[in-house]
């Protein structure tokens, strides 16, 4: 069975010693052009191992989903936090997803000693905490993370789906595609828009 600092699905990633509770964080949807920016934070039970940890991309939908459930069950702890697309507005998509992040492990129920966070830059927290590039692919924690993050804002697209099906927001979660952005011209921006983005602020301007 593979442990948390010897493990053959990752590349290696040296643990820090001395810590007893190891919490992973990550994000999904900086890009999306409507929605919150929700961050997840994920502290792993080491006597309770989950196989198939991986970049959330890097799995389809089924493998996600039956992963979300099971990182649900087998976690010591896991928490989601938010930024709305208002806080988005006012405060930028950096600041709103830091902030995101830091509500994600401050929710936690278990305490961590230490927080491991994808990519390079990491919001403000009371404990230690290590930014890793990549680490979606490299940290079981910050992987399980990636995973719930992501189920959680596609149920939000689909919930937004079933009230604005014409926007087909359950195909492209309210990233810029090229189907996206032509409803966009044609039907306009609903309440749960970024209305700062550059192409909801370009459709705004011919209001």
């Amino acid at each position: 069975m593979a442990t948390r600092k010897e493990t053959a699905i990752f590349p290696p990633f040296i643990y820090p010693e001395g810590y007893r509770f190891i919490a992973g964080v990550d994000e999904v949807g900086c890009g999306s052009l409507v929605g919150d920016v929700v961050a997840a934070a994920i502290v792993l039970d080491s006597n309770n191992s989950i196989e198939g940890l991986n970049d959330s991309k890097r799995l389809s939908n089924k493998k996600r989903l039956m992963l979300f459930r099971e990182i649900q069950r087998k976690s010591l702890a896991w928490a989601i936090g938010r930024s709305s697309p208002r806080e988005i507005d006012e405060l930028n998509i950096f600041r709103a997803t830091m902030i995101a992040m830091q509500r994600a492990v401050f929710a936690l129920s278990v305490r961590p000693d230490l927080v491991l966070i994808d990519g390079n830059k990491g919001p403000k927290l009371s404990m230690d905490s290590i930014s890793v590039v990549k680490g979606d692919s490299k940290i079981l924690e910050v992987s399980a993370a990636s995973i719930v993050a992501k189920v959680t804002r596609d149920q939000d697209m689909q919930e937004l789906d079933k009230l604005y099906p014409e926007f087909g927001f359950a195909k492209h979660k309210g990233y810029p595609t090229k189907a996206h952005l032509a409803v966009l011209k044609e039907k306009g921006v609903i309440d749960q828009y970024r209305k700062k983005f550059k192409p909801v602020r370009t459709r705004l301007s011919l209001e």
